[in-house]
């Protein structure tokens, strides 16, 4: 499969998801807001400010797969896919909001102390069905994320595998107060669901700047570089070696080194296979360049990775 027909099949499934999420979202939003205005429940309403963001993560993520499928063009030469990176730390930074205002909100409640003693048993259903309707939300867009390689897409769906905690963390508060009429488990829940959204929001921004800050993350991904090259007869010494992610496709690029006395089609021979090597090895290519090097050239290089500095890190994660 080209990179074309697989950034094709990624669009298709992102906008799938967002479509799913848009329509599921809104519906417990609507639903949750109603029971939470007619039983006075901040948990609720917390709950209901979170399927709100992401009814607004759901918009987001449709605009931007539209953008994220240009061609490359003058301006944007590796294309617009880190559109969609840049669109994730924005989630983050809505959801972080999110979470803040719910706690700040709460708090008030219990310095005003304002509480909530008796419930209705409509604010029971719908945080009932909100549990059912956000596990079936989280399922599909892990699905569709994990289909789509989509870092925005994956981030919902761990984003809305944590709403199903803050369902069930909405009901534990029922439970108490029904049981023990305790004044204040509601604010104190909508707190704990705050803070979640909050843990939520800093997980996804480090993912996210990560990326934006081009680190592959995981020193593993270098060994197919230097697994690669040492399996083709003629290549020695990878070294200057950077991966990117964009978007879930790899950008990569390294030197080697190769016999001085080798002509420019040869050389660029055995760069082809260990091209191709790569390939087998990883999928999701974005893009390889591979530099061509004459073996005995040492010089300092200021970027990238050597081979020692590779294995030298893999035998630090396994310490």
């Amino acid at each position: 499969m080209t990179h074309h027909s697989k950034a094709e099949d990624k669009s298709i499934y992102i906008r799938k998801a967002a479509i799913i999420a848009l329509i599921g979202n809104a519906f417990l939003a609507i639903f949750k807001i109603t029971a939470g205005i007619i039983s006075q429940s901040g948990a609720l309403i917390g709950d209901c400010i979170d399927s709100s963001t992401d009814v607004i993560i759901s918009v987001m993520t449709l605009v931007i797969v539209g953008y994220i499928s240009k061609p490359a063009d003058a301006k944007h030469p590796w294309g617009h896919r880190r559109a969609e990176t840049i669109a994730t730390a924005f989630l983050s930074f809505v959801l972080f909001f999110a979470g803040a205002q719910l706690i700040i909100d709460s708090i008030s409640k219990l310095i005003a102390d304002v509480h909530t003693t008796h419930l209705s048993s409509i604010a029971i259903i719908a945080a009932s069905i909100s549990v059912i309707g956000k596990l079936l939300l989280a399922w599909s867009q892990q699905v569709l994320g994990k289909r789509a390689n989509s870092a925005i897409i994956k981030a919902n769906a761990k984003n809305m595998a944590g709403d199903v905690l803050i369902s069930i963390g909405v009901l534990t508060g029922f439970a108490i107060t029904h049981l023990t009429g305790a004044a204040h488990a509601d604010s104190v829940v909508a707190i704990l669901i705050g803070c979640w959204i909050i843990k939520t929001a800093t997980g996804i921004f480090i993912n996210t700047n990560l990326e934006l800050m081009d680190g592959s993350g995981n020193i593993n991904s270098y060994s197919i570089i230097v697994d690669a090259v040492n399996s083709i007869d003629g290549a020695y010494n990878p070294h200057r070696a950077r991966m990117r992610n964009i978007s879930g496709f790899w950008d990569i690029s390294f030197d080697i080194n190769v016999n001085p006395k080798l002509s420019v089609s040869d050389a660029h021979e055995i760069a082809s296979k260990v091209e191709n090597e790569i390939k087998k090895r990883l999928e999701n290519i974005y893009d390889i360049m591979i530099h061509i090097e004459p073996s005995g050239d040492n010089a300092a290089e200021a970027f990238g990775l050597t081979e020692n500095e590779i294995n030298n890190g893999k035998s630090e994660l396994h310490k």
